[in-house]
């Protein structure tokens, strides 16, 4: 494997870390929806009454079907280790007996960082998060016009209208703020990087 592989399988890993924590730690104390895997699992919990864990777990193999029919072998293969990675430090973390809760507001903001860097992570890796990204990559790779974080913020808003049923109005109106502000980070980081690598392009030619 040589060092480029490398390089972004760490990335990956590192993104991973920080949405973890983020989704065990600040995310689910808090019953904040964001429109993601984890908030998925997390309204079909309540109508279900089965355990987060295999429900996150769950709807995180079905997207990597997704991921290998619709994004290319490559693009699959960093997103099984993103998920893998996911899915063991979410356990990990959700399992850890500390509080890392502090307020709303912090936890909100905090989250909302850490989960921008875990997406931006992944996404500039040419990997997915296996969460909601996986339907807005396959969206942008068939209408390169049509902007990523954008994409998910949209998504996150219609599973969120769906949780509405499940959590109620207060949660939900975090959730769109959440994901408003998310996208808008993920986004920066995205258009700085890609503006980053057309001065590269530009500067050996």
């Amino acid at each position: 494997m040589n060092k480029e592989k490398l390089t972004s399988l760490l990335k990956i890993m590192i993104g991973n870390i920080f949405m973890a924590f983020a989704y065990a730690k600040w995310m689910k104390p808090n019953d904040i929806i964001n429109g993601g895997v984890t908030s998925i699992g997390m309204i079909l919990e309540k109508i279900t009454s089965i355990p987060l864990l295999y429900l996150t777990n769950g709807v995180t193999v079905v997207l990597l079907v997704f991921c290998f029919i619709f994004l290319g072998k490559e693009n699959f293969f960093k997103s099984f280790f993103s998920s893998i990675c996911y899915m063991v430090l979410f356990s990990f973390f959700y399992s850890l007996p500390i509080e890392a809760s502090i307020n709303l507001p912090i936890d909100f903001s905090l989250a909302s960082l850490f989960i921008a860097i875990g997406y931006y992570c992944c996404i500039s890796s040419n990997a997915s998060t296996v969460g909601m990204d996986v339907i807005a990559l396959v969206l942008h790779k068939r209408n390169s016009k049509l902007k990523i974080a954008l994409m998910i913020r949209y998504i996150n808003f219609f599973v969120l209208a769906v949780g509405l049923f499940t959590y109620g109005w207060q949660s939900v109106a975090i959730g769109i703020a959440f994901s408003f502000v998310n996208s808008y980070l993920l986004n920066v980081m995205l258009e700085a990087d890609k503006n980053s690598t057309l001065k590269k392009v530009k500067q050996k030619n």
